[in-house]
């Protein structure tokens, strides 16, 4: 054990201090014992706690300052309280899926236990100061889901240190001063996030604190199993500085039943990475969970008894109160004193906590009661009613699906009651239904005065002298534009910076703004795409680069798993708004087929989806994208930067809106519904159509997410009575996402004469050549085929068969 005199600073260590610390750590240990019990009696679904880890939380929160960030592991509740950032009312309202902010601020219910988020925006949804909060990102559960974005939290602190220019945004950062606390258990550092991470800070020379919860074992798995030498810090040796000139990191070591080595540990792991911007990892080494992994279950089924015994003399509260008693901080009985209050504090937190979580259904479930018996009141059905409303009453813990649920059910009994009680019903159907339409559905984008759904059309204006240049030298000038106005705005990607990137969007803009602006990097799209999440989330606005759109499953989870569910599942308390820019379409070969739109169709609701046909387009939506706050994923046409484009005079400020299509052509006989590089194939193709005698209406949807917000397709539609959409996804992916938003979503079946019809690519990937492509997506053949066969159909004297 390591002594007080051995601290680098004994103020810390005060009477109060220490008792204060022990407190938490026996409240947080309470809760732990209550949530499980909570669970395995039924009051939740599922928990996961943070019992074992409680002292090294509190070592790590006494260096945490106000601006700092936590990207976390969903057993930070000792964390988290430390900080003032969660009551234990907060933690069990969490625990039961308590729905109302004031009581579950973190995520309004929509997370399980163990996951906290600060509040970074005010109800409009606007940005608040970052600098006076204790800030938490809000945990995920994918293992080692949080450690990307961290990544670009931490490199956020760099880019405020370095770019003066940034200097004025105090409302985000102090020059630099925040530094990043990550936390993983030491089994997911298995995963190659956290590799590539921590690859990428000592790299970068970041922030980063990144902090191992090792209590051996990944559920069932032990260490052994799991990382080199049964170690993380051993097995990330090389990655060890040699002295202050060298970039790497610096590894630190400590027990995690060792309160005093802890606490100055933190303190100079926090030092070196506050002043020096130098990554640090924490090893915290022989924690226990007394509990087992979760309520799924026991350790005991895994753990043999010598380890359960192990564990219990390795306890770190047990530990705790030996070791204040050998010091004498305090008697027996001033900690036996303690450790019954904290009882008694956890006991009235799960109480209050459950109290006000079925408060606040209460109105809800006595209005259905009260109206099940006022409707089956003179009614021919009153016993079928009265049934209903009996089970409905004697339901044990009953939620809002059951109230909801006997509703429908006595409506499709009353189904043919005309009488006023049953209006009654239906209208308390429909005021809880869109009560919990905001409890559970809302906030997949952004509702704020920001949201790029609310920037107004500006249209591209041409000079009558306009010059034609080719598509990749009009993003040059876009970018340069872009980065002159906007001191916020940076690139970063690979070969995004020397080159100009690898189709030359930014050449020579590096030179010009710096590599603090426009920055390469390493070939590890995870961590590209997490710097942009982070540095989005700090008030700046990152465009990241995924260099060929197929990449982009590198990436994926961290995409759909933090940045396309953050503003869902904080209820609108965090936003990131980031500009994933990458290039696909009409590329030839297995691994750069460029379409892998229902992929992300199905994947990243919540970011926009863009798929513009030309570098105008694309720099129209850009600049929409730049005044909103929403994630955004934008692909470029890759064989479009070589195409001759006139040049917009208004580059910098026309706004091209997203979910609005825009008719390329007009036609009358059958409607084509495209977007991206397919536009210029079907375009051609309408033209061979028109010689033949058939008209085409030629329509760009130009996003899919959103996708035609004011449903004029069907307008389209109305005129010409046929419809085919074409893509070159795999069948049945976009283009069956466009036929189902337009067919079913805006009732276009019913001007409908002939079956609508989806051209798409093959099942499979094309091969590498020109032929490759040609017999496996769709060509100009494939679309004017497709057309003249619907019209033979209709028409077969006029257009007989080819």
């Amino acid at each position: 054990m390591i002594a007080n005199e051995q601290l680098r600073s004994t103020d810390i260590l005060t009477r109060e201090k220490i008792l204060s610390d022990y407190r938490m750590a026996c409240e947080s240990r309470q809760v732990s014992l209550l949530g499980r019990r909570d669970v395995m009696g039924g009051r939740a679904k599922f928990g996961i706690f943070g019992d074992g880890k409680e002292l090294a939380q509190i070592a790590a929160a006494s260096a945490f300052r106000r601006g700092d960030f936590r990207s976390g592991y969903y057993r930070d509740q000792t964390f988290v309280a430390a900080l003032g950032e969660l009551s234990w009312q907060e933690f069990f309202a969490q625990l039961y899926a308590h729905t109302d902010l004031v009581a579950e601020p973190n995520t309004g219910g929509r997370s399980m236990n163990g996951h906290y988020a600060t509040r970074w925006l005010d109800d409009q949804g606007l940005w608040l100061n970052q600098t006076d909060l204790f800030n938490s990102v809000c945990d995920i559960s994918p293992t080692a889901g949080q450690i990307p974005r961290a990544v670009g939290l931490a490199y956020a602190s760099k880019l405020f240190r370095n770019n003066e220019a940034l200097h004025e945004m105090t409302s985000f950062s102090h020059n630099g001063n925040e530094i990043v606390f990550a936390t993983i258990g030491d089994a997911s550092t298995s995963q190659g996030m956290f590799w590539e991470a921590m690859n990428a800070v000592g790299v970068l020379q970041v922030p980063l604190l990144m902090s191992i919860w090792d209590d051996g074992y990944g559920i069932s798995v032990p260490v052994e199993y799991q990382t080199t030498k049964g170690s993380i810090s051993k097995a990330l040796a090389g990655f060890q500085r040699d002295g202050q000139e060298e970039k790497g990191i610096e590894i630190f070591t400590v027990k995690g039943w060792d309160y005093a080595a802890l606490l100055e540990t933190y303190q100079q792991a926090a030092r070196i990475c506050r002043e020096e911007h130098v990554p640090v990892l924490v090893h915290v080494q022989e924690l226990t969970q007394p509990q087992g992994h979760s309520t799924s279950g026991s350790h005991e089924r895994y753990k043999s008894k010598e380890r359960l015994a192990w564990e219990a003399d390795r306890d770190c509260n047990r530990i705790f109160r030996q070791w204040i008693l050998e010091n004498g901080y305090a008697t027996s009985d001033e900690l036996e004193a303690i450790e019954a209050e904290s009882k008694q504090v956890a006991k009235k937190a799960r109480l209050d906590a459950w109290h006000a979580s079925e408060a606040s259904m209460k109105e809800d479930f006595e209005t259905a009661l009260a109206l099940l018996q006022q409707t089956a009141r003179h009614n021919s059905k009153s016993a079928a009613l009265m049934a209903l409303r009996e089970e409905l009453r004697t339901t044990v813990n009953p939620l809002r699906r059951d109230a909801v649920s006997t509703v429908r059910k006595a409506l499709r009994i009353l189904r043919n009651d005309p009488g006023t009680a049953r209006q009654k019903l239906k209208a308390w159907l429909e005021r809880t239904n869109e009560a919990n339409a905001d409890r559970y559905n809302s906030h997949l984008y952004s509702h704020s005065p920001e949201s790029p759904m609310l920037v107004e059309a500006v249209p591209a204006h041409y000079a009558d002298d306009a010059v034609q240049v080719d598509g990749y030298v009009l993003m040059q000038r876009y970018f340069d534009s872009l980065f002159a106005r906007d001191a916020r705005v940076v690139a970063l990607g690979e070969d995004v910076g020397m080159i100009g990137d690898v189709n030359q969007g930014f050449a020579g803009l590096q030179e010009k703004y710096g590599e603090i602006r426009i920055t390469d990097t390493g070939i590890r799209e995870t961590t590209i795409i997490g710097q942009g999440i982070g540095l989005a989330m700090r008030g700046l606005r990152p465009i990241v680069e995924i260099q060929y759109f197929d990449y982009v499953y590198y990436a994926l989870a961290t995409l759909t798993d933090d940045l396309a569910t953050l503003l869902y599942r904080t209820k609108g308390g965090q936003k990131a708004p980031v500009i994933i820019r990458t290039r696909g379409h009409r590329l030839e070969g297995i691994w750069h087929s460029g379409s892998p739109l229902s992929a992300m169709l199905g994947s990243l609701r919540g970011l926009h989806v863009l798929v513009p046909r030309n570098m105008t387009q694309a720099a129209g939506f850009y600049n929409t994208l730049i005044k909103g706050d929403d994630p955004a994923l934008l692909i470029e046409s890759l064989n479009g930067y070589r195409l001759k484009e006139k040049l917009p005079d208004n580059l910098a400020e026309f706004c091209v809106p997203l979910g609005v299509p825009e008719i390329l052509r007009s036609g009358s006989d059958v409607t084509v519904v495209t977007y991206g590089s397919m536009c210029r194939f079907v375009m051609e193709a309408a033209s061979q159509l028109a010689d033949l005698g058939i008209s085409v209406e030629v329509i760009d949807v130009q996003s899919l997410l959103p996708f035609d917000v004011h449903h004029s397709i069907v307008e389209s539609i109305k005129k010409t009575n046929r419809v085919i959409f074409a893509d070159e996804d795999v069948p049945g992916g976009a283009s069956a996402y466009m036929m189902q938003q337009v067919v079913e979503g805006q009732n276009a079946y019913r001007y409908l004469d002939s079956v609508p019809k989806t051209i798409s690519a093959k099942a499979h990937r094309p091969p590498y050549g020109s032929d490759g492509d040609y017999f496996s997506k769709p060509s100009v053949d494939d679309v004017i085929d497709t057309v003249y066969s619907l019209m033979s159909e209709c028409e077969p004297d006029r257009f007989p068969a080819i």
